[in-house]
């Protein structure tokens, strides 16, 4: 069964983890995606990976590119490839910034998570730089450094 997040009750269908270890995250946007019947009872089953996926502009719009959702398990005859660029749903002046970042500042566009929102499929985007190997160690550094501090703090308390 998705998780359902805390703070607004919305419903997480697939979370894209690998984006925030590989990429700084610099603003986030919230996108609709333009799905096809089945690929939304798929998603209702929690069939969608974003491991490899990304965002891109063509004709003046913005798509996912490589996301996978699977085959709904009651398609029939009915069925979705799998692969396909999906749109994304933006504002104009969202889409011109985004356009506008990406192509002057060497930016990329990932998608972080895929979730339920008021019965609509949402997509959490994020204008991203990319990180070298040494900024990955060095957030690896930090986050075992913090783990190892929480754990001190509670063996003291006891």
């Amino acid at each position: 069964m998705p998780k359902v997040t805390r703070e607004s009750g919305d419903r997480l269908v697939a979370d894209n983890r690998k984006a925030r270890h590989d990429y700084h995250l610099l603003e986030e946007f919230e996108a609709g995606l333009a799905l096809r019947g089945t690929e939304v009872k798929a998603a209702r089953e929690g069939r969608i990976q974003l491991r490899d996926s990304f965002c891109k502009f063509e004709r003046g719009e913005a798509y996912l590119f490589g996301a996978h959702i699977g085959q709904y398990s009651h398609g029939g005859y009915a069925t979705h490839d799998p692969e396909r660029p999906r749109k994304l749903l933006l504002h104009r002046h969202e889409l011109n910034k985004l356009h506008g970042k990406t192509t002057e500042k060497g930016l990329t566009v990932v998608p972080l998570r895929i979730y339920f929102k008021n019965g609509r499929l949402k997509a959490a985007i994020a204008l991203a730089k990319g990180k070298n190997t040494i900024d990955k160690r060095e957030t690896i550094r930090r986050r075992e450094t913090e783990r190892e501090t929480r754990a001190a703090i509670k063996t003291r308390r006891v």
